[in-house]
């Protein structure tokens, strides 16, 4: 991932959101180890205390831990809280834009049918 500097999200949050995305993919799973805050500040070229930062967030959050002296690892309901976060941020942020444009283009089911089948099938995982 790389940081968008001119973006009106602070880099630590961006950060943090990449972690949390990677921990909702499986790439980051419950109980694994998360990079050290000097590996990440190399890889995303940031200074450490941004990075400590992020993960002083995402430990207050309950998505991280801190196991003193070994590292911060990925909370066991992480997932969990990571969902129900995104799914506000969804709900306040996201959706009121979509219904809006669906009700300028006046969409109908029929427009939206590969959505709708999108989201049933999500049901049934």
């Amino acid at each position: 991932m790389s940081i968008d500097f001119k973006s009106t999200k602070g880099i630590f949050q961006q950060i943090a959101e990449n972690l949390c995305h990677q921990i909702l993919e499986g790439i980051l799973p419950p109980g694994e180890r998360v990079p050290s805050v000097r590996d990440l500040a190399v890889e995303f070229e940031v200074n450490r205390n941004t990075l400590l930062r992020t993960y002083s967030i995402l430990e207050v959050a309950g998505i991280i831990v801190n196991k003193r002296g070994i590292g911060f690892f990925v909370a066991e309901n992480a997932i969990e809280l990571i969902r129900a976060t995104e799914k506000i941020e969804f709900y306040k942020n996201d959706l009121p834009s979509f219904i809006q444009k669906v009700k300028l283009l006046k969409l109908n089911t029929e427009d939206l049918k590969d959505l709708l089948k999108a989201i049933k099938e999500n049901e049934n995982q």
